[in-house]
């Protein structure tokens, strides 16, 4: 039978596994993701010197049924805020190539049974068409929100209710059989291994896909109610026009998704409440308008002190580095805001962090009052290094921020900014938006 013929052929899809051209596919995936080694210690680059073999190894083993997947390593993440620790499993190289190829096999297949609303970890979506379909939702009048958080949702997946599933839509039973061995292949840690009965591993090439096999149900189950949502992974809100109708919602949508598909909600964080207080994606929706959520404010507010720490002699122009990088991925994530305004705080945050950093880089009051002169401030001006004024409040007077002005910072020790630039969407930059 021709390979090439079956890329249609769910009933097939073991033999498009079983094929260095496939294995190939999945080991460019994941050396295109990187990550570290698995429970075996093995490294991309320790992979790659060998691939030829390796894929060939592991085709062999497929064949003949003796390929058995390794455990994952067990890596605990502490949440933000001591919030707990989230746990993911970071699978061998050679499980990361069949898992990736797996995927590659029954994405194409499963991905068009999935829900309009459903926007993570699919082809072709992403978090701001979710915040945006959100924003449609509530300016269509449906203001409240039913803010559903489920507790530990990865480590809870029933494991025969999503294979189940899995099988309504791949015929091949032998690709379910595989699915099934990787999702009980247990965990590795601190050399002991932990038997994985119910779950799928959070950060495994083939979990995110399964997650949305799972959560596909609880989409279909609020779409048959006649109900808006969007949902990003397990992040699920639901909205309607009064909080009546969101309290009613709530308590049957969380009866459905503990006793029907057997997960937990987290009743602490979920809630029911009007959109402008509810974080969606790291954004909220205010008057129907695109915010940054003050939670994420205050991250960002914290991520900046922690760049710039006090009692440092660090070159600015490494702190600067360090900070341009950091900030560059973070802005372009949430530049999805209509309000410049929120960047443009964030940035002058960076910069009088900056200021005080010089401040207090200075040995002396005489130290500073030189620094000042010789960047062009009157002595009168720079006379202000002679108070009791403290560092913090020093960098935010006039003679601090006009020897270290903000043209300075970005035109001379080269800091990043992105509230100048110019997007369709954003509002003009005088424009404030009052976060309840």
């Amino acid at each position: 039978m021709n390979i090439d013929t079956l890329s249609t052929d769910s009933k097939h899809l073991f033999e498009q596994l079983c094929t260095d051209k496939k294995l190939l596919e999945g080991w460019r995936e994941v050396k295109r993701n990187r990550g570290t080694s698995g429970s075996d210690g093995q490294t991309i680059e320790a992979f790659e010197a060998r691939l030829h073999e390796e894929i060939k190894r592991l085709r062999q083993e497929l064949e003949n049924w003796k390929y058995e997947p390794q455990p994952v390593r067990r890596v605990e993440i502490p949440k933000p805020e001591g919030a707990g620790v989230r746990l993911l499993g970071v699978p061998c190289i050679r499980d990361r190539v069949v898992q990736s190829a797996m995927k590659q096999l029954i994405e194409p297949i499963l991905d068009p049974h999935f829900s309009k609303q459903s926007y993570g970890f699919r082809p072709g979506r992403n978090q701001q068409q979710a915040v945006e379909a959100a924003q449609k939702i509530v300016q269509s009048g449906k203001g409240y929100v039913v803010d559903i958080d489920l507790s530990k949702f990865f480590d809870r997946v029933n494991q025969d209710r999503l294979l189940n599933r899995l099988s309504r839509t791949i015929e091949d039973k032998r690709i379910i059989k595989l699915v099934a061995k990787t999702l009980r292949s247990g965990a590795m840690k601190d050399g002991v291994l932990i038997p994985t009965t119910e779950g799928t591993t959070q950060g495994s090439p083939l979990s995110p896909l399964l997650s949305n096999v799972v959560l596909d149900e609880l989409d279909k189950e609020i779409e048959k109610r006649g109900l808006e949502h969007c949902r990003f992974a397990d992040d699920c809100n639901i909205f309607v026009k009064t909080p009546k109708a969101a309290e009613r919602i709530m308590k049957s949508i969380s009866e459905f998704i503990e006793k029907k598909l057997k997960l937990a909600v987290n009743e602490a964080k979920s809630k029911v409440a009007a959109s402008s207080l509810v974080k969606f994606l790291g954004m909220t929706i205010v008057d129907g308008t695109r915010a940054i959520a003050r939670k994420s404010i205050r991250h960002a507010m914290n991520k900046v002190k922690e760049l710039t720490p006090r009692g440092t002699y660090e070159k600015l122009e490494t702190t600067i580095k360090r900070i341009n990088s950091w900030y560059m991925g973070w802005s372009n994530y949430y530049s999805m805001t209509q309000y410049p305004s929120q960047l443009k705080a964030i940035e002058a945050h960076i910069r009088r962090r900056l200021r005080s950093r010089v401040v207090d880089q200075q040995k002396s009051e005489r130290s500073l009052f030189n620094k000042l002169r010789k960047h062009g401030v009157s002595q009168s001006q720079a006379s202000v290094a002679f108070t009791n004024i403290k560092r913090w409040a020093l960098s935010h007077t006039a003679a601090v921020e006009r020897a270290y002005t903000n043209r300075w910072f970005i035109n001379v020790m080269n800091l990043q900014i992105r509230s100048d630039e110019n997007h369709e969407h954003w509002f003009d930059i005088k424009k404030w938006i009052r976060l309840a």
